[in-house]
């Protein structure tokens, strides 16, 4: 089998984490991603963020050259670093010729970089008019100023509205997902290119905007609507508009259940030893459990406070209710099944070596006629800089060592 984007070649100008995390996806599907990283900075900020993998394990702080980020061994899979300083002159001369070799460039620079950089859209179409070029910005690239980071995107989208209790402070979600929403939009945006590209000939500017990307999923939930109806739409572990819906405590866990159909709330009913009232009017359809949603879920509760989870969870199931224990992270991601699809993998150094029992993503999806996989340990810096130039430019080991010895890479 071959791999969907098996022949593409991706310029990958971004850092930290909502641009690699796109070029990480699109080398999954087989794309070659040349990462560029300024030699003069340390490549990649995430290089320096703490943990760091080791030979023997995890460390909070980078021992010896052979140690590497957690962040960019995860990030930086099945992809070639290659330094260059796109401030010099000369950088940007190799930068344009690569350009002209390439299929896509990814960026996240702050609004106005890639103009002053002389490396925008519009100067890359001149010379490569099959090029798809992927900005992804805070606020778009008309967007102005564009400092803006995970917290800051989470708290414009309306995002920490959506979870607590009523009338409590804002909830910071812990997975960065305005980091991790525009990726998969700037994927499919991209792809969406390619495929418009195979039937014009012609690339295009793919704008990914974080702000949008994580605006629009909390737009797929009509809080505004259950407001102006006077529905409370922050019910902290609660969905009372689906009852029995939310988070229960037992004695030794949590657990969530989702049972709003009659069939699912009949067998909650009935596994909590009440199945006399599956016909109470209050109980036997959804209407009439929502305007009781608190008296349905209190006598969950106080069912299951007494109980252990692994009781609470057999009695449930025995019903069919879905019904789930609440997982600490690092249980969740080694879940077999989720090992066993690859879509969470252990994350090794370059070489293959490190004992450090640590889980970063994998392709979270199977496709049936392709290979798609995360299987290379993240490169060194700079650690691909002679191959690239000379696979894709020609270069030579007297030109790339003149390049060296100006700084240029």
């Amino acid at each position: 089998m071959t791999a969907p984007l098996e022949g593409v070649t991706v310029l990958d100008l971004t850092t930290a984490l909502a641009g690699p995390y796109t070029t990480l996806l699109l080398a999954g599907l087989g794309a070659r991603i040349v990462k560029i990283e300024n030699p003069a900075t340390g490549g990649d900020s995430a290089r320096n963020n703490s943990p760091y993998l080791t030979p023997d394990g995890v460390d909070g702080a980078r021992g010896d050259d052979t140690n590497m980020s957690v962040s960019i061994a995860s990030r930086g899979r099945n992809k070639e670093s290659l330094t260059l300083d796109l401030k010099n002159p000369r950088g940007r001369e190799v930068f344009l010729d690569l350009a002209s070799q390439a299929d896509i460039v990814v960026e996240n620079f702050s609004a106005g970089v890639t103009k002053r950089l002389g490396i925008d859209y519009p100067v890359l179409r001149e010379i490569n008019p099959r090029i798809i070029y992927t900005s992804i910005s805070g606020f778009g690239a008309d967007g102005g100023d564009d400092r803006a980071m995970d917290t800051i995107i989470q708290a414009l989208s309306g995002l920490m509205m959506t979870a607590g209790e009523p009338g409590a402070g804002p909830v910071r979600f812990g997975v960065p997902i305005g980091d991790l929403a525009a990726p998969l939009f700037a994927v499919i945006g991209t792809m969406g290119a390619v495929v418009q590209r195979t039937n014009t000939g012609q690339g295009q500017h793919v704008d990914v905007s974080m702000l949008g990307a994580l605006t629009s999923l909390v737009a797929a939930e009509p809080f505004d609507a259950y407001e102006q109806i006077g529905l409370e739409y922050r019910t902290g572990g609660f969905v009372p508009r689906l009852a029995p819906f939310g988070l229960f405590e037992a004695k030794d866990g949590w657990f969530a259940i989702c049972a709003p159909t009659d069939k699912f709330a009949h067998g909650a009913l009935r596994a909590i030893g009440q199945g006399d009232l599956v016909h109470d009017p209050r109980f036997e359809r959804r209407d009439q459990r929502v305007a009781h949603a608190d008296e349905l879920h209190a006598l969950i509760g106080e069912w299951s406070r007494d109980r252990f989870l692994g009781d609470v969870l057999a009695a449930l199931g025995s019903q069919h209710v879905p019904v789930a224990p609440v997982r600490e992270p690092g249980e969740a991601v080694r879940d077999p099944r989720v090992l066993k699809r690859n879509e969470v993998v252990r994350l090794t150094l370059p070489g293959g070596r490190s004992d450090a029992d640590v889980y970063g993503p994998g392709m979270p999806f199977l496709m049936s006629d392709s290979e798609i996989s995360l299987d290379r340990p993240a490169p060194r810096l700079g650690e691909n800089t002679d191959q690239v130039l000379a696979d894709l430019l020609g270069y030579d080991e007297t030109v790339i060592d003149d390049l060296r010895a100006q700084g240029v890479v």
